[in-house]
């Protein structure tokens, strides 16, 4: 195929912004130009893939204020004034993060096709299921798809709020407004960037793919890892919940005197001076590589971020996860549906219940194996690579 020239724009924050970059990293190995959007903080790792760097407006998401108004910058604002970059580089497509909704406001007024990159489980609802992020498995019984049938509208509900929001925004654009519920995804090519074994049973839409996880990390030394033959234990808390590090503290006090050495990172969560002190079996740190850490780990405890999820599963190791809020409590669900992990809700994670399910994890080698079985499916799928195809296609 001849070189595309691709836009591709993200969210700021780490889980968002690093499928992003793997994303346009792999465009870019297979010959094509291509121009990252994402905040200021990432130009340095963009600009050392060898990629262009074009810095985003920051904007809320949550709530979206509307457009012109005195709480800060919209999705609207900041698609007006990523227009003109747009009409210069000429982009045969445009991908944006599922969160980045200004991206593609600004493509589609300036006429270029977009697709959405979607760097978690698939959000949007199949009937009969439970709703996106309330952590809850299938049901198993024709009464439990009723029950979630029957709340239907309270979704729906939510969604068209959602709507009447997006096309506040599309107005302010310029846009026409749009019908489907779920206009801030493409109706042409979704990329979900999660693991299929993820995934409940469920009529896919056209134009959605999973192509599995698409991995970045920033580079980082090596940190030293306790000394000793135990299972290791890598507890990682999430790059934007938990500022109290209240799982890495009650995580080291479960663990302190039993079997397994630990390592504990806080993800640049507290800061270095207030890190909390490890026992004799166990190393805290500020960061540290998951792709040293992970491949020899036992198990991986954590809030359940998907990014922190799809690395321990690609690197074979069973998941506990202490969901905080947000999607976590889906990705936890997921884990645990799928036989590669058990969830514990936020509400009990205290030291008693961590011990109690780490020494079921370790003892039980199913989830051993299910998360090998998962590994060795991402051996063969590298999910950048495959997305990276798809966005082919869809340009030519």
């Amino acid at each position: 195929m001849s070189s595309r020239r691709l836009l591709v724009a993200a969210f700021g924050d780490a889980g968002h912004a690093f499928p992003a970059i793997a994303l346009a990293r792999a465009l870019r190995r297979r010959g094509h130009e291509v121009l990252v959007e994402t905040w200021e903080q990432w130009r340095e790792p963009v600009e050392a893939e060898g990629l262009r760097f074009t810095a985003a407006q920051e904007y809320k998401t949550f709530p979206p204020p509307p457009p012109d108004s005195a709480d800060g910058a919209s999705a609207a604002d900041a698609a007006r004034a990523l227009v003109p970059l747009i009409k210069e580089f000429r982009p045969d497509v445009v991908v944006s993060d599922v969160l980045t909704v200004a991206p593609a406001l600004a493509a589609e007024k300036a006429g270029r096709r977009r697709a959405t990159l979607i760097p978690h489980v698939y959000p949007v609802h199949d009937p009969g299921m439970p709703f996106f992020a309330f952590g809850l498995q299938p049901p198993r019984t024709p009464f439990g798809k009723a029950t979630w049938r029957a709340a239907l509208p309270l979704l729906t509900a939510g969604l068209k709020r959602g709507r009447r929001e997006m096309n506040e925004m599309r107005a302010a654009v310029g846009l026409a407004p749009v019908e489907r519920l779920h206009g801030g995804i493409s109706a042409e090519l979704a990329l979900v960037a999660t693991f299929p074994q993820l995934e409940y049973p469920r009529r896919w839409p056209a134009g959605v793919r999973v192509t599995g996880p698409m991995e970045f990390e920033l580079p980082y030394p090596d940190i030293e890892l306790p000394e000793g033959d135990e299972p290791l234990v890598l507890v990682a808390s999430s790059t934007a919940q938990d500022p109290e590090l209240r799982l890495l503290g009650a995580s080291l006090q479960a663990l302190a005197e039993e079997p397994v050495r630990v390592v504990a990172t806080a993800n640049r969560r507290g800061g270095a001076t207030q890190l909390p002190g490890a026992p004799p079996n166990a190393v805290v740190v500020d960061w540290l590589s998951y792709s040293q850490v992970m491949p020899q780990a036992a198990l991986v405890v954590c809030h359940g971020g998907h990014g922190t999820v799809a690395r321990a599963l690609a690197a074979g190791a069973p998941l506990l996860c202490c969901p905080a809020v947000g999607d976590m409590a889906e990705n936890s669900a997921r884990v645990a549906w799928a036989g590669a992990g058990l969830m514990l809700p936020w509400r009990l994670t205290g030291p008693a219940a961590l011990r109690w399910a780490v020494r079921r994890i370790l003892g039980d080698d199913r989830f051993i194996a299910r998360s090998a079985e998962i590994a060795h499916w991402a051996q063969a799928h590298d999910g950048a690579d495959e997305g990276a195809v798809l966005v082919e296609q869809f340009a030519g």
